[in-house]
């Protein structure tokens, strides 16, 4: 499958194109849903609309043969925006994973879209995983490989590389993650 092929693709028809084939992807569970809306909500407010945030439908052309649906992209203001419609070659300044607890998805999130991601000119990757309740801003480095910028776990993050005036307040979004925990049947 080609690029165009897959960017076709019925918006229902799920899953990312790795070296020419259509690879299903997760299915999101009510808690990676809620904090893809938590965080696109923090920085649509943040952006003030001078910029973009996107959800987990833009398609992302990575490479030749890959193509790739992060769960959030975000294009600063002063950067190249995306096309409206079609497949997106145009990097995004921040792409968002949120880690599921799936061994097979957190590897794709941690290991292969790293290299994707920064071949491809993402500035920041952020991993956002509610199991571990952590964030890692990741930036991309003069070399084209990626390096630690910030680790979070249980605090307000005041400070975040490469967005001025941008705080995320973690401990909020991990108490609504509990709240949606407490009233769960083993």
């Amino acid at each position: 499958m080609t690029l165009e092929e897959w960017a076709d693709l019925p918006e229902d028809e799920p899953g990312e194109l790795v070296d020419g084939r259509l690879v299903e992807e997760e299915m999101p569970s009510y808690t990676h849903e809620l904090v893809v809306l938590w965080l696109g909500s923090v920085l649509r407010a943040w952006l003030a609309g001078k910029g973009f945030v996107a959800g987990s439908g833009a398609k992302l052309a990575v490479a030749a043969h890959r193509g790739r649906m992060p769960d959030l992209t975000v294009y600063m203001p002063g950067t190249k925006k995306p096309p409206a419609r079609g497949i997106v070659r145009v990097p995004p300044d921040i792409a968002v994973e949120i880690v599921t607890p799936t061994p097979r998805d957190a590897r794709r999130d941690r290991v292969e879209k790293l290299d994707e991601y920064a071949a491809f000119g993402v500035r920041f990757y952020w991993i956002l995983d509610p199991e571990l309740r952590s964030l890692e801003v990741l930036e991309l480095g003069s070399d084209g490989r990626y390096v630690h910028a910030l680790g979070a776990t249980e605090e307000l993050v005041a400070s975040v590389p490469g967005c001025a005036g941008l705080a995320l307040d973690l401990p909020s979004l991990w108490a609504e993650i509990a709240r949606l925990e407490a009233d769960e049947q083993p």
